[in-house]
């Protein structure tokens, strides 16, 4: 399959990013990731190792978009809860332990 990642064109195949990642360990992280295997990769991780460029030359999301064109199973972080901002009076209460209506 052709893709463009940073501007480049590769030439990927399922069974080429498989034998790329052969005996590589995946480093620890905490955003999105590739299921290669039965490892999680860092998806950037992935991308250095299959297009052999710096990490900062593309995004996540161009590396996502091939992986899953490939039929790699891919993690993407989920979105976050709005935060509630209290007010001062509700946050002395919560300190203290005692609830306040809102």
């Amino acid at each position: 399959m052709r893709c463009v990642i940073a501007r480049f064109p590769f030439e990927l195949t399922k069974s080429g990013v498989l034998e790329s990642m052969k005996g590589i360990k995946p480093e620890p992280g905490t955003g999105e990731s590739v299921i290669i295997g039965r490892r999680h990769y860092p998806v950037k991780q992935v991308g250095q190792v299959i297009t052999r460029q710096d990490r900062r030359d593309f995004s996540a999301g161009e590396v996502l978009r091939a992986m899953t064109q490939l039929g790699f199973t891919c993690r993407t972080l989920p979105e976050a809860a709005p935060v509630r901002i209290l007010g001062s009076l509700q946050q002395a209460s919560a300190m203290l332990g005692t609830p306040v209506a809102v």
